[in-house]
């Protein structure tokens, strides 16, 4: 087995409890290797640091499998890291739809797996990982099997840009036998068809699952608006946790389709309403119309996917902010967040005080909530913190 030693001083993100290695922080590489193949790693001084999977075409050169250096890259291990994945999630989350493995974050770099009812979908993002996409699987259905729940089909969605830099060709499709890709799930009591085929990311967004149900109690005899609603699930909780009236706004004329049948499909279409409409549009023509909501929910896509875009994401996010608290009737309740791991809790906050500010209103936090715990966050692997979501109540400054 190839080996790559760290230059001297490096390897700081890995000896704080990270899992990857970047291109500058190797010295040498001693022995022969395959891109995607597992090889040691050791500190400048020999000292074992564990072993990873290497790939020369991405910055992220190697990300790490273990710290145990006696350790086998082999199947055993593979199902215990699978095992333990699962085991966390029987006790933290409900399991009839939830994500099982989340990459870094369950020691698996690189690979995402959603269970929607009795269907997986896998996202795989690393080279490494992508050679053992198929065992990873396999294992999975069999530990699932040993709960009694049988998995009628595997979908894959490794069709995220993010591949491109490791040197991968975009994926979609069938790694199981065809089968239906629609597929009905429960969740906070609220029904679901989620689209694996071609909804986004996996098909549906379970990390905000105990926020959705967050909002239920603050949406009672309200008028709703719920911006960025995708496939409606924010909305429909509004109607669920009865309110009077819900639209729901997305720029995706496919997903306020979907969000039409999921409300239909809880008997809440008479309640919940969905618009085909740019937010940014959307928000200031409201504003003219002399509006007013009681509850407004901002669940807008990441508006930064790198440092070099922070400065046109903070003027997106405290625009919409700001744009909202305009159309609340006073003491109503906002539910804000931001889904861009660049945009840290600090600069999220710092932005919905500005614009608090800038419109003269002050803001009672109710609570601050992050990711599902399916999502787990690890510390020292700051990627898997992404998740930022406050509610307020809205009133004017006295």
């Amino acid at each position: 087995m190839a080996t790559a030693v760290l230059k001297r001083g490096e390897g700081r993100l890995l000896k704080s409890g990270g899992m990857w290695i970047y291109d500058n922080e190797i010295e040498r590489i001693d022995g022969a290797y395959e891109n995607g193949t597992v090889i040691d790693v050791t500190d400048y001084d020999g000292y074992p640091m564990g072993k990873g999977f290497i790939n020369n075409q991405s910055k992220i050169r190697i990300r790490m499998m273990t710290r145990n250096s006696s350790i086998s890259i082999d199947d055993s291990f593979l199902r215990q890291r699978l095992q333990n994945a699962w085991e966390y999630r029987k006790k933290t989350v409900d399991t009839s739809s939830c994500r099982i493995v989340f990459g870094e974050a369950d020691f698996l770099p690189g690979i995402v797996i959603d269970k929607f009812s009795d269907v997986l979908v896998v996202e795989s993002l690393a080279l490494g990982i992508d050679r053992m996409k198929n065992k990873i699987v396999e294992l999975l259905k069999e530990i699932l099997s040993e709960d009694g729940i049988a998995i009628r089909g595997v979908y894959e969605r490794s069709d995220a840009k993010v591949r491109l830099l490791e040197g991968m060709e975009r994926q979609k499709g069938f790694l199981s036998a065809p089968f239906d890709t629609r597929v009905m799930i429960e969740e906070n009591g609220v029904k679901y068809w989620v689209d694996v085929e071609n909804g986004q990311k996996t098909g549906f967004f379970l990390d905000q699952k105990y926020n959705r149900k967050a909002i239920q109690r603050i949406c009672k005899d309200a008028k709703v608006l719920d911006c960025f609603t995708h496939t409606g699930s924010f909305a429909l909780n509004a109607g669920l946790g009865g309110a009077k009236s819900v639209l729901g706004v997305d720029a995706s004329e496919l997903g306020v389709r979907q969000a039409e049948e999921n409300a239909k499909l809880n008997g809440l279409e008479q309640t919940v309403h969905f618009q085909c409409a740019d937010v940014f549009a959307l928000l200031p023509e409201l504003e003219r119309q002399g509006e007013k909501f009681d509850v407004i929910i901002l669940d807008p896509p990441a508006f930064t996917k790198s440092h070099s875009s922070i400065k046109n994401a903070v003027k997106g996010y405290r625009e919409i902010n700001l744009r909202a608290m305009k159309l609340l009737r006073e003491g109503g309740y906002l539910a804000t967040c931001s889904c861009s791991h660049y945009m840290s809790y600090e600069l999220f906050t710092k932005t919905i005080r500005q614009a608090a500010q800038n419109v003269h209103k002050r803001l009672r936090q109710v609570e601050f909530r992050t990711q599902a715990p399916d999502h787990p966050i690890l510390w020292s692997a700051d990627e898997s913190y992404y998740l930022k979501f406050y509610i307020f109540q809205v009133t004017s400054e006295y």
